[in-house]
């Protein structure tokens, strides 16, 4: 019974271990008013980054800032926004490694002639290799007119092969990435 429960417990700290959340980053030009910026554009995809995505995931990355920037009082415009948006991602192969040692027998006891000492027993080590994807998606925000960069985000988190958990989870990420941008929701 002890043994199924010490696997059930692995099974479940892998799990959550697997499922790390999103780590955000943010940096900004602390000199610019952003209450300035009434529209935006977007620019595209840096370094044709796109490409490993398919059109419905670059569509649920693009309405998910629209959501958000919605969300902040900000009109979308085709060009000639206020502020310029460009979108940056790239996809890592990583692989995590776990292991675990269950120590089974021994124990104390008394030995004849030489006293107290430790039982015998073995060891037994599990080691996993697990593959994932890691992505980073990176949003920066430019002046329009004097096109410096005013705001980057940074988001960084396991990407799912299943399109069901994409179509949740794209909007979450972007919603927490954009949660350090400095114009609040209304």
């Amino acid at each position: 019974m002890k043994i199924l429960q010490r696997i059930l417990l692995l099974t479940i700290v892998a799990a959550f271990a697997s499922c790390s959340g999103v780590k955000v980053l943010s940096d900004v030009d602390k000199t610019v008013d952003f209450s300035q910026y009434n529209t935006y554009s977007f620019l595209g995809w840096q370094a044709d980054s796109d490409k490993i995505l398919n059109d419905m995931d670059k569509k649920r990355i693009h309405d998910a800032f629209k959501k958000e920037f919605d969300a902040r009082g900000m009109k979308y415009v085709e060009s000639g926004g206020d502020m310029d948006v460009s979108l940056f991602l790239v996809v890592d192969q990583k692989t995590s490694v776990s292991s675990y040692t269950n120590y089974y027998g021994g124990g104390y006891g008394a030995y004849r002639r030489y006293g107290y000492g430790w039982g015998m027993g073995y060891a037994n080590t599990t080691y996993t290799e697990n593959d994932y994807l890691e992505g980073t998606l990176v949003m920066d925000a430019f002046d329009g007119e004097s096109k410096n960069q005013i705001w980057q985000g940074v988001a960084k988190s396991t990407v799912t092969e299943n399109p069901a958990k994409r179509e949740t989870s794209i909007p979450k990420k972007v919603g927490l990435l954009m949660a350090k941008f400095p114009v609040a929701k209304k």
